[in-house]
């Protein structure tokens, strides 16, 4: 399928109800509202295709972005075209889902996410902490660098109420993170996430609401859920 083809299917697909669901998230023309199930029946045509992803993200189409981002393969996307992708990710959907995902499948996701939480653009700094809660996810424990996350989470208990609404949002999901899917900093999480406590983020006209990293973490621990590693990221 060419890029053009996917649009078409893509405006066949639209959906009302989700286009205006999205919009109250943030999604801005141009956009169709297709559901993810329909997303995944045009992945089933095109599988991993890095040039077509590359065409599709740019066309500035949010529903063609986050297809993109499926569709993206880890072993070919470079740093630069990253970078590209995330100062475009103008909205959660795409910079705290569609490009972290991505990142976080490549061999340099920790690498990324730092530098990316240094940007003082709101959906950049969100996308990378984002990318190193499912870079954490993904890898096992032994390739990580656990005295790096040990210090991130440091950074979280003194920053994260003074931070970007987006960003606090995506800095609580970290704390989440690192306490589920890194055993030796459970506790360490559960430490940071009883010192922040509630965060408060304002979430516009949605029903989304903002875990408790205490709450999640201690249902993680009953569920033996801790260390257990996803096989992928993205859904």
């Amino acid at each position: 399928m060419t890029a053009n083809e996917i649009l078409s299917q893509l405006q066949e697909f639209g959906d009302e109800q989700t286009k205006s669901t999205h919009r109250r998230h943030g999604a801005k023309e141009p956009f169709y509202g297709v559901k993810i199930q329909h997303l995944k029946k045009i992945l089933k045509k095109t599988k991993k295709n890095h040039e077509l992803s590359l065409e599709l993200y740019a066309t500035g189409n949010s529903d063609a972005m986050y297809l993109a981002g499926l569709m993206a393969d880890e072993k070919q996307i470079t740093k630069e075209q990253l970078d590209v992708w995330v100062e475009k990710a103008y909205w959660p959907y795409l910079s705290e889902c569609t490009v972290p995902w991505v990142a976080a499948e490549t061999d340099f996701g920790f690498e990324i996410g730092l530098k990316w939480i240094e940007s003082g653009k709101e959906n950049v700094a969100a996308a990378g902490w984002a990318t190193l809660a499912s870079f954490a996810s993904v890898n096992e424990d032994k390739s990580l660098n656990i005295m790096a996350y040990e210090q991130l989470l440091e950074k979280v208990k003194v920053e994260i109420h003074s931070s970007q609404n987006r960003v606090r949002y995506a800095m609580n999901g970290f704390v989440i993170a690192v306490g589920t899917y890194i055993e030796p900093l459970t506790e360490k999480s559960k430490d940071v996430a009883n010192a922040i406590g509630k965060v408060n983020v304002n979430v516009g006209k949605t029903a989304c609401k903002v875990a408790l990293a205490t709450a999640y973490i201690k249902k993680a621990i009953a569920k033996n859920r801790i260390g257990k590693k996803r096989k992928a990221v993205r859904c």
